[in-house]
């Protein structure tokens, strides 16, 4: 499944259409946050955009002020054919408060001057006027994506590979609890030519507070007793924890668990100190022993996979 995530960056394929379903399932947890808020979706063509359809229909029912979509239209695909070249186009959608589901040619499309990229000038002024940013951006392009909502301070809920929180652009925004992940995961997306592609690893992000951020996870398992049961790294103080549901419950060092944790993480829990692949920003170095590596935990010589260093606090 992860194969088609790998292609997409490749050859930088981001026409990953979100089904409405995955978009209802993640939307009902936030509810509460759109009460007299303008939204931005800012890759979507509101003709096809499951992310327009969900907040056209629901605009009285979240209590919208506004609504805003554009899109990207690549123009140099166009180059040899500009008689049929599309233009990207914006959308701006107040309710009408007849109780009636708006159609596009109501409303009204507008022509963006360029060609609607996120980063354009004419965009970056529609995303200042916006409160809450809800799309599913380009995959080849989250970080730059990611950065430019934090630059602007926007709250938001988007989708990114499970696989961008070892990012070192993103991971310390976890880390910081600037942003955390969503509810669900997203396993199917509609492309161009009416097929689904699956994935394995999609998930939403955001900075919006949701009842699942603060469930406690339930630890039942015992560390003193079954030490043989956690290995100890050979480069760093801490301890192997390879399933998340094996965190131990009476062990108050630091733990190397799978980046799955995030999806259980509660703040109120759980400290995170750093990752096992990104360096140290002083916390790490504190647990560090003398080793060649620190790129990955090692134990009796062998390196394994990334992991996230918490402690429970």
């Amino acid at each position: 499944m992860n194969k088609n995530l790998n292609k997409a960056k490749q050859i930088k394929n981001d026409e990953f259409y979100t089904q409405l379903t995955d978009i209802e399932k993640e939307l009902e947890h936030y509810i509460d946050h759109f009460e007299g808020k303008t939204v931005l979706c800012n890759c979507d063509d509101p003709q096809i955009s499951n992310f327009f359809h969900y907040f056209s229909y629901n605009f009285e029912k979240l209590g919208l002020k506004k609504l805003i979509t554009t899109c990207y239209k690549n123009q140099q695909m166009n180059l040899f054919s500009k008689q049929n070249a599309e233009k990207a186009i914006y959308l701006e959608y107040e309710c009408t408060k007849n109780g009636n589901v708006p159609d596009i040619k109501d409303i009204g499309t507008k022509q963006l001057q360029g060609d609607g990229d996120f980063r354009s000038k004419e965009c970056i002024e529609l995303l200042k006027e916006s409160d809450i940013v809800v799309t599913n951006p380009p995959f080849s392009l989250f970080r730059k994506y990611l950065a430019q909502l934090i630059e602007y301070d926007k709250k938001f809920l988007i989708i990114g590979s499970y696989n961008a929180v070892t990012y070192k652009e993103v991971f310390p925004l976890i880390k910081n609890n600037k942003i955390w992940l969503g509810c669900n995961f997203v396993k199917e997306f509609r492309i161009p030519d009416g097929s689904i592609k699956k994935f394995g690893n999609i998930v939403w992000y955001t900075n919006l507070s949701h009842k699942k951020r603060n469930e406690e996870l339930i630890l039942f398992k015992d560390y003193y007793g079954h030490e043989k049961d956690y290995q100890k790294y050979d480069n760093y103080d801490a301890i192997e924890v390879s399933k998340v549901v094996n965190i131990p419950r009476d062990f108050d060092g630091v733990m190397g668990v799978p980046i799955t944790f995030l999806d259980k993480y509660n703040p109120k829990q759980f400290e995170i100190l750093w990752t096992t692949d990104r360096g140290g920003d002083g916390m790490i170095e504190q647990i560090k022993l003398p080793h060649t590596r620190y790129d990955a935990p090692v134990i009796k010589g062998e390196g394994k996979y990334k992991r996230i260093l918490i402690k429970r606090k």
